[in-house]
């Protein structure tokens, strides 16, 4: 597949355009267009909605790297879920990033107050994603995947994910085989994307762990969003796939995060069962059996104190929580860089601790780790702070804060001079990791009615769901859910595609 994708005429283009604009706004394949698209003024009661950024072909992915991704899923979901469980582990985490980052700490005060009470709910939900690239040390080199990120938070995208493995599926055999350069659809190896379902089943099995309800209402399950969510298409996905099963019933409600304890309350008794009250349905009540978070993940959700009271309210509740505190502290950065920091004898993986040492799926998670740094004052500290402070040791390295979301990392020769903003006693609660090095690939990226060619970097993420209980520490539910492919221009540092940097993309594998 040397000449894949093909480069395509104007015309080709426009037509390509046009085909793909319907096909995502026919089938959901959308978000809310941005400000810079259409003003606020101009769309008040938000009825518009644009096709997502995509690109024109899937891009060629190596089978061999697919193929470990979704193979370790399983291992990661029992890692994070095992990790999850170890509060000592955390607790140690948290003191480590230290009074520098003030939401993580907030966040631990919120476990620390719901202990001291007793949790009522042992269950605990985990919709994770974990972030790769394709890293290839020369051209005659074997490429392997490389971890960027594991998401136990608002691991977004699920939902947009299979409707653009469908619309490539469907240029594949309508449009490709027109071009000038024609691709037939022998010729692509699309797999199967089940992500949107893949989510919804896990939620659903959420659903039905919880048991009957112990109040006279019915079970519903709360989408927590932001207000004002441009990707919400993303999440109604999931909602729509979840109700698609007779058995059972599962109701879904939006609730913003900012209106938890306008529309929430807690039951009469040492139950604590969260009930919702619907602002549109003020005669109908619910008990809430799970809560799934799409929000909540950053400071900017907790703008004052009732904020956190609100989560404090959600924790302590019956619902089942994904994710709970516990597992999104599980999530940060640190954690990351504590389990792919290269071992020494003084400094003993602490994989051991969560996984069988001698077992195959040890061997699969170090094989996709990369190297990551703690910028502390431990041996490995100080030497990741003598390579970001060097003009040409950085250039091979991304600076991370413990924060989920596009738009936050700092990277090659930015790296001395922002560190040089920051207080030394702030380093500790950022990470140092080397860059992966992708191979090649190009491909057409269509934005906002603009079609952009080029070089570009595709990131993969596989989806997991899991389904532990704290207290038993059995997993009762553990699943690979569908994949991820973001792909970007390669002169693009973030991938976000919400954050207007990435944009959708499928495999086709090579």
């Amino acid at each position: 597949m040397a000449n894949y994708p093909p480069e395509i005429t104007p015309t080709e283009g426009e037509r390509m355009t046009e085909v793909i604009k319907d096909w995502a706004v026919a089938h959901g394949l959308t978000v809310r267009p941005p400000p810079a698209v259409v003003a606020a003024e101009v769309d008040p009661k938000g009825i518009l909605a644009t096709a997502v950024p995509v690109t024109l072909f899937p891009s060629p992915f190596p089978r061999v790297c697919f193929d470990q991704g979704v193979a370790v899923q399983k291992t990661y979901n029992e890692l994070y879920a095992s990790i999850s469980q170890d509060e000592a582990f955390l607790a140690q985490v948290v003191k480590e990033i230290g009074d520098s980052d003030d939401f993580i700490t907030e966040l631990w005060k919120v476990h620390l107050r719901v202990k001291e009470e007793g949790y009522v709910q042992h269950k605990s939900l985990g919709l994770f994603r974990s972030d790769y690239m394709v890293h290839q040390d020369g051209a005659l080199s074997t490429p392997q995947i490389k971890q960027v990120e594991f998401n136990t938070i608002a691991s977004s995208f699920g939902g947009l994910s299979s409707q653009t493995s469908l619309l490539h599926k469907y240029l594949s055999t309508t449009e490709y085989s027109l071009l000038e350069n024609p691709v037939e659809r022998r010729s692509l190896d699309l797999p199967e994307n089940g992500s949107a379902a893949g989510l919804a089943a896990g939620i659903r099995h959420a659903f039905i762990e919880y048991g009957p309800p112990a109040t006279k209402y019915q079970k519903c399950v709360i989408f927590l969003v932001q207000g004002g969510e441009r990707n919400i298409f993303d999440q109604r996905h999931l909602e729509y796939a979840l109700q698609q099963s007779q058995e059972p019933h599962v109701p879904v409600f939006r609730l913003p995060f900012s209106e938890i304890l306008q529309h929430t309350s807690l039951a009469e008794g040492s139950g604590r069962q969260l009930l919702y009250r619907p602002p549109q349905l003020p005669s109908h009540t619910f008990e809430v059996a799970v809560i799934y978070m799409r929000s909540g993940y950053g400071p900017s959700d907790y703008p004052d104190p009732s904020a956190w009271e609100a989560r404090y309210h959600l924790e302590r509740s019956a619902a089942i929580k994904c994710p709970t505190v516990l597992t999104q502290v599980a999530g940060t950065k640190k954690v990351q860089q504590v389990l792919a920091t290269p071992e020494t004898p003084s400094n003993p993986s602490i994989l051991s601790r969560y996984l069988s040492k001698d077992s195959a799926s040890v061997s699969s998670l170090l094989d996709t780790f990369t190297n990551i740094y703690p910028l502390d004052e431990t041996e490995g500290g100080l030497k990741a702070r003598k390579i970001a402070a060097d003009p040409e040791l950085c250039k091979g390295y991304v600076l991370k804060p413990q924060r989920e979301g596009g738009g936050n990392n700092i990277y090659r020769t930015s790296i001395p001079p922002f560190l040089q903003s920051v207080p030394e006693s702030h380093w500790p609660s950022y990470i140092l990791m080397e860059l992966i090095t992708p191979p090649p690939v190009k491909n057409t990226i269509l934005r906002n009615g603009n079609l952009e060619y080029g070089g570009v970097i595709c990131e993969l993420g596989i989806y997991g769901t899991c389904i532990w209980d704290q207290q038993s520490k059995a997993i009762v539910h553990n699943e690979q859910a569908g994949y991820l492919l973001r792909t970007k221009g390669d002169k693009s540092e973030e991938g976000g595609v919400a954050a207007g940097f990435g944009s959708m993309d499928s495999c086709t594998l090579v």
